[in-house]
């Protein structure tokens, strides 16, 4: 079956992960599934298939962003496989490598590899990090502090209205302000309509929820992740990261994509790999990305990999347009039947 509709696929990033994933799309026996498990596992120099297979949630976390983007990836070629194809593309965060190879700028081989090497030198960063903070804060331990900065999800608050407000209290902040932990925080993740994500050390995330709730927030949830992503704070991991995204190759799109850092669609492999690198260090403007998905024309969207994040986050965008999973080979099957009755 090849479908006409007219299709977007979505990838997700990382916190979409559990054990065993995409071991279904394996155990269809789909050709280009096997060698893309083969290609991961080549290049992470581990049998991927064993790694989803033994871990458990915790243990996954450390190989989080191979195994997400392996199983964004699986679940694109096994939908192929089934006759369906985007005509667009765009992913989350770590997701949008994923959306890169399947858009044809990056081949699956250099998409692992970039992932790679973006989890270690993010890694190396978040390490550093701690050991800043740990010292700054005169401890002996730096591994005490690797929970010093991180992530929180304000609910309830218009996205530009916490955009305003993180750039006004850091602005006061450096200007010698009352709270002046507020200087390291930003906006990092534009989620949704009613989903704001914000990245910064400690104290700042306390700070801050105090903050956006007295300004009408619902609710402020900090995030189970391991360090301020998508923020300056993340410096460190840019700049590890240069060396190994200038040596791979980017061609141009053949089918649209869209960037994370700007939000609009990208136009030419340069683009791509500029940035891809500033994506390190900028926030996710994922509103504006289904703002300019929802008008091309598409008719339904897939969230092509683990988990069902991203059609939480489509629901509450003010979009007609139907988000069904298809990151096992159940949810791909029962879509099947859903394109053949004209969904």
């Amino acid at each position: 079956m090849t479908t006409t509709t007219k299709i977007v696929f979505l990838f997700p990033g990382q916190g979409a992960q559990y054990p065993g994933m995409a071991l279904d799309l394996l155990e269809t026996g789909s050709v280009k599934v096997r060698e893309l498990f083969e290609l991961a596992s080549e290049i992470m120099g581990r049998d991927m298939a064993a790694l989803l297979r033994d871990s458990d949630a915790e243990s996954l976390k450390h190989m989080a962003q191979p195994a997400i983007t392996l199983a964004n990836l699986a679940a694109a070629a096994l939908l192929g496989e089934r006759g369906i194809y985007p005509l667009a593309c765009a992913g989350h965060s770590l997701g949008e490598y994923a959306a890169l190879c399947v858009a044809g700028l990056i081949s699956a081989a250099d998409c692992l590899s970039l992932v790679k090497h973006r989890a270690a030198a993010m890694q190396r960063a978040l390490d550093g990090l701690a050991a800043g903070m740990a010292q700054a804060a005169g401890m002996a331990q730096a591994a005490s502090m690797a929970q010093a900065a991180g992530m929180a999800a304000e609910i309830g608050l218009a996205p530009a209205l916490v955009e305003e407000l993180t750039a006004r209290w850091r602005a006061e902040a450096a200007k010698g302000g009352e709270d002046r932990a507020l200087a390291e925080l930003y906006a990092a993740n534009f989620n949704s309509p009613r989903q704001t994500v914000v990245s910064g050390s400690a104290a700042a995330l306390a700070l801050a929820g105090e903050r956006f709730l007295a300004a009408g927030a619902r609710r402020v949830l900090p995030l189970q992740v391991a360090g301020p992503f998508h923020s300056p704070l993340m410096a460190k991991a840019e700049e590890e990261f240069r060396p190994a995204l200038e040596n791979i190759p980017f061609g141009d799109p053949d089918i649209p994509v869209y960037s994370n850092v700007t939000g609009e669609r990208i136009g030419c492999g340069a683009e791509a790999k500029r940035l891809a690198l500033k994506q390190i260090t900028s926030p996710v403007r994922w509103t504006a990305e289904e703002q300019a998905l929802r008008e091309t024309g598409m008719e339904i969207a897939l969230e092509a990999g683990p988990g069902r994040v991203l059609q939480g986050l489509w629901k509450d965008s003010p979009c007609p347009l139907p988000c069904f999973p298809a990151g096992t080979a159940a949810e791909i099957e029962d879509l099947l039947e859903k394109l053949k009755e004209g969904v």
